[in-house]
């Protein structure tokens, strides 16, 4: 992570409840392609590190004996727990509240370790090379990510996009114009750079899928305002005393922006990267 920031537990906070409305969907394709790329035939133990509510975990349940999600973030696991029960597979999942810089942590054994867009808040290098350990040989990492490049044209849609652009412009009128994360700022953003670390860690390949997002996604105000709060460089708790009037001051703009209240967006294709833990790919 950035030299000149230091995680804390309030990087998320207030943010668990609006993770799961407001974040926009990985591929639906997503596990079909990884039980393809991994051969997974539903056994198995699945790590996922920095698990959030549960997103990637939960979709990946049935393809594996066990999942184990960790995460840093109490209300992360607690809103992960109910989304088990909803899904009937609280008998397979196993939430962890831990920081990736405690693993392992006494929980043995992988086959697969995911990581969905939540490496950059970890001190990467010793978090990749404890990882390894707890893969067997053989075992993948596998690091997911919305398709950053792909071009999201908004032309044709049945609603207006979100607007992005001027929903920034006003967390940075009441946050200042520099990222905030946590109790800390990040001016130069997180890192990226993964292939490095984790070929510094002693994997091999990777190999690299590419899964088609899904149909236009329509989205309501609330939805928006939602993703707004689950981001860390807007979570609720940024705001103080100011939260509700920022959030009225969100939804004029977004009456604004759509006087039905309705918006479309482009489902993002999601990118994948499989690193694994021996040179036979």
């Amino acid at each position: 992570m950035a030299a000149d920031w230091e995680w804390d537990e309030t990087l998320f906070a207030g943010a668990a409840a609006h993770y799961a409305r407001g974040r926009l969907p990985y591929a639906p394709g997503l596990a079909d392609a990884l039980a393809d790329a991994l051969e997974l035939d539903g056994r198995g133990r699945l790590i996922d590190v920095g698990c959030g509510p549960g997103t990637v975990a939960l979709t990946l349940a049935p393809l594996f004996g066990e999942v184990v999600g960790v995460d840093p973030d109490g209300d992360m696991l607690a809103e992960a727990g109910r989304a088990a029960a909803a899904r009937g597979v609280a008998g397979r999942t196993r939430w962890v509240r831990a920081r990736a810089e405690d693993l392992p942590a006494g929980l043995g054994t992988f086959a697969v370790a995911t990581f969905a867009q939540s490496f950059h808040w970890m001190d990467r290098d010793p978090v990749a090379a404890t990882v390894k350990r707890m893969l067997r040989p053989g075992g993948a990492l596998v690091h997911i990510s919305d398709l950053k490049s792909e071009p999201r044209t908004v032309a044709g849609l049945p609603y207006p996009p979100p607007p992005h652009a001027a929903v920034d412009e006003l967390v940075r009128r009441y946050l200042g114009p520099v990222r905030r994360a946590g109790r800390g700022v990040l001016p130069r953003g997180t890192p990226g750079g993964e292939a490095a670390v984790f070929t510094r860690a002693g994997f091999s390949g990777p190999r690299r899928l590419v899964v088609p997002g899904g149909p236009t996604l329509e989205r309501s105000a609330d939805d928006v305002v939602a993703g707004v709060f689950s981001l860390s460089s807007s979570a609720p708790h940024l705001f103080g005393t100011e939260l509700d009037r920022f959030e009225a001051d969100l939804r004029r703009l977004l009456r604004k922006a759509s006087a039905s209240g309705r918006f479309s967006e482009p489902s993002p294709s999601t990118e994948v990267f499989v690193w694994w833990n021996d040179t036979a790919c």
